[in-house]
């Protein structure tokens, strides 16, 4: 147990080194998300008025902005030159396909499960553990698909249900601790927030780090208006380390297996 405490430490904490390496180079990506962002907002206001029709046209720029979003990540993590504005531009428009292959896959039955779920007493409890479990499941969906690039949207989802039962407690244990002080309902009041799966939705990036900063700061006690303004500031950065972070993390789990670890630990 002591050892593989010590190679779960191991990998965190080269995970970090990497990530403080990988945002010196891509720090532009914090930008990018703020602008992305106020798109995403503007898209948002025009598309309101139009219906159904504008709820098609805001789903595809909401994947063209997270399929932006994973590229640029891809390119921090793997790039040996900073990033500019070049790269900004030249990340639109990868992984669309991607994005919105899964988010339609997943969007005809859950549509189907929140329509059923709604004539019965216990449909909100139902519908609420079934956000929970995508949650968990399709956790790692976004670097499944900028690192693995799977065929098709079934096999991005299997991938992850795959990685997740194989890294369950190395993937999530970071995520654990953040949530430690506020308990488990905290959990799953995020993970409701999040909505389908809380993983495809370009705001759903944000909505993680931003109510995770609002809730560690109220703990240190700061003033409210203080700490709206750190918040408002604190959520594109947090994010953008949070997304490298567990791209490192991701690209270490997928490249070697438990066993194997506690094997090079023990004879490496």
């Amino acid at each position: 147990m002591n050892e593989l405490l010590r190679i779960t430490v191991m990998l965190y904490r080269e995970a970090l080194r990497q990530t403080a390496h990988s945002v010196a180079r891509g720090w532009i990506v914090i930008l990018a998300l703020i602008m992305f962002a106020v798109g995403m907002q503007v898209a948002g206001a025009l598309a309101a008025p139009l219906g159904l029709l504008g709820g098609f046209l805001l789903g595809a720029v909401n994947a063209l902005l997270v399929g932006a979003t994973l590229h640029l990540i891809e390119q921090t993590l793997s790039g040996s030159r900073p990033l500019g504005w070049r790269e900004v531009g030249e990340s639109v428009g990868h992984y669309f396909w991607d994005v919105i292959g899964v988010g339609f896959v997943l969007w005809v039955p859950l549509l189907v499960l929140e329509r059923g779920a709604a004539g019965t007493p216990y449909g909100p409890a139902f519908s609420a553990m079934v956000f929970l479990l995508l949650f968990i499941l399709l956790n790692p969906l976004p670097e499944i698909i900028y690192q693995t690039h799977p065929p098709s949207p079934i096999d991005a989802i299997r991938s992850s249900y795959d990685f997740v039962v194989d890294n369950w407690i190395e993937w999530f244990l970071p995520l654990a601790l953040a949530f430690a002080p506020f308990g488990i309902s905290f959990f799953f009041r995020i993970s409701g927030l999040m909505g389908q799966g809380g993983v495809l939705n370009f705001f759903d990036l944000l909505t993680l780090p931003s109510v995770l900063l609002t809730r560690w700061l109220t703990l240190l006690g700061l003033p409210d208006m203080a700490a709206s303004t750190l918040v408002l500031v604190g959520t594109p950065v947090a994010a953008t380390l949070m997304l490298i972070f567990r791209g490192h993390l991701f690209r270490a789990l997928r490249g070697s297996t438990r066993r194997k670890r506690l094997y090079q630990a023990r004879f490496g």
